[in-house]
């Protein structure tokens, strides 16, 4: 499927915005591939004649592009629509539309209906395409709602986008999950995996390579199985190792690997790769079998000891980050050890903690055994305060060695300082000139925190 079906509206569209400034403002909840459906989102918008805003007091449109994967998000977005609300009584004419996983739920377009009156259009992750469309019959006054569609879905290629970086992009190389996480409402709001053709994927790197891009994200909730629904038979390794021959001076990273579908093969092609990078994001969510076979993870703690132990023999000074589940139901104290054991074990660089929130329509919501807060809350402080401990000591260790950084800008905290990251994925701090952002610098690590390196540019 073409993004040119929407070719029609679009210049409906533009008549509309072509007389005044018409403004549209996103916010975003949730995970890298939703960062990339606002860029699409927005990418969408200006082909409309849309201009895009920072200022939600300028907005014709606002859309919140929402996630479903953890409670906190939720109650966030819900608390943003509702300050809408009040915004636009002030402002009849704006435009408010939902978007994201929130959007696919079970329930969530009814809680909507119900209680967001004012909410013009609702619109789930697999039909922001149609956003022209859409807009188009909310313009002539109609509040329109998709229903999320999981079976069947097609790809749609030449989307506009607008991307947020001039020197990092995000490509998307599949949506949707076949594995169904027992605590995961992902394959029921995105659908079942669907991967994009190979050449589409390498035109679009190579493009924004030859733009000047310096850092390429490959994304899908399971990279590993790209390829598995395609009847040409590539993979994921196809895929980074011609990616690694597109010429120009670039890394690739990708988001997010599933244990079960790491093999050997694809450990060999990121060792052989030297544009990839050698940090290896690998969800492990629990160091307990017995949780793991509770999560339906398809792997056991030893299946991914094994892969770490042959990724560290294979691929010089690799890294690793991973994300783990804390309160999960039915975990017991000895479960929680044998996370914290597997912890020591690995030492990995970066941990993404997450306390267990039950999800709608998941089958771990139904779980009578849920934990006490105070128990999730206790064993939550007491795995970051080991983490905390071994990431500093790793930091330590790497006092007085050179790293090739890409500098993304100044930090948040201090804007006179540059903020760059190593190839592992490491945030290095630095005094330098502007004229650095956007480009590789070679530094010398002289100092470190729990969270950050600090370096002299050599």
């Amino acid at each position: 499927m073409q993004f040119d079906i929407q070719y029609e509206f679009i210049q409906k569209l533009k008549i509309h915005t072509a007389n005044s400034n018409k403004y549209c403002y996103v916010e975003t909840f949730g995970c890298a591939q939703n960062l990339s459906d606002t860029e699409k989102i927005k990418g969408i918008l200006l082909e409309c004649g849309y201009t895009d805003t920072n200022d939600f007091n300028l907005a014709d449109i606002i859309i919140l592009n929402t996630c479903a994967v953890r409670d906190l998000a939720e109650k966030k977005a819900f608390g943003r629509l509702g300050f809408f609300k009040n915004f636009k009584s002030q402002k009849p004419e704006l435009i408010i539309g939902f978007c994201g996983c929130m959007a696919a739920e079970s329930g969530v377009c009814e809680d909507i209906i119900k209680k967001y009156r004012f909410v013009d259009f609702i619109l789930p992750p697999s039909s922001i395409t149609s956003l022209p469309e859409i807009l188009t019959r909310v313009l002539k006054g109609e509040m329109v709602v998709i229903k999320n569609q999981t079976d069947n879905l097609s790809i749609a290629e030449n989307v506009p986008v607008l991307r947020q970086d001039t020197s990092r992009a995000f490509v998307t190389i599949m949506y949707g999950c076949n594995n169904f996480c027992s605590y995961c409402i992902v394959p029921y709001t995105r659908g079942r995996e669907r991967s994009r053709d190979l050449n589409e994927i390498l035109s679009e790197t190579k493009n924004l390579v030859e733009s000047g891009y310096k850092e390429i994200t490959f994304l899908g909730q399971n990279v590993n199985s790209y390829g598995s629904d395609l009847k040409d038979n590539a993979d994921f390794s196809e895929l980074l190792f011609k990616a690694n021959e597109i010429e120009g001076d670039f890394l690739i990273r990708f988001l997010t690997s599933h244990p079960k579908d790491m093999s050997k093969k694809l450990i060999d092609t990121i060792a052989t790769c030297h544009k990839v990078s050698t940090t290896i994001h690998l969800p492990v969510q629990s160091g307990s079998n017995d949780i793991l076979s509770k999560m339906n993870r398809k792997y056991t703690v030893e299946q991914y000891l094994e892969l770490i132990e042959y990724a560290k023999s294979k691929i010089s000074n690799v890294t690793f980050s991973s994300d783990i589940i804390i309160g999960f139901p039915e975990e017991t104290n000895e479960d929680f050890e044998q996370t914290l054991s597997l912890i020591k074990k690995v030492r990995f660089d970066t941990l993404y903690t997450f306390i267990y929130s039950k999800r709608r329509g998941t089958p771990a919501d139904k779980n009578p055994n849920q934990i006490e807060k105070s128990v999730k809350n206790e064993r939550f402080n007491r795995l970051t305060t080991l983490q905390n401990e071994i990431a500093l000591e790793i930091n330590k260790s790497l006092i007085s060695t050179t790293a090739r950084v890409l500098v993304e800008g100044y930090s948040k905290k201090n804007s006179k300082v540059l903020s760059a990251r190593t190839t592992s994925n490491k945030i290095v701090l630095f005094i330098g000139d502007e004229n650095l952002i956007g480009k590789f610098v070679n530094v010398k690590i002289t100092d470190c925190n729990t969270f950050s390196l600090f370096a002299d540019v050599l």
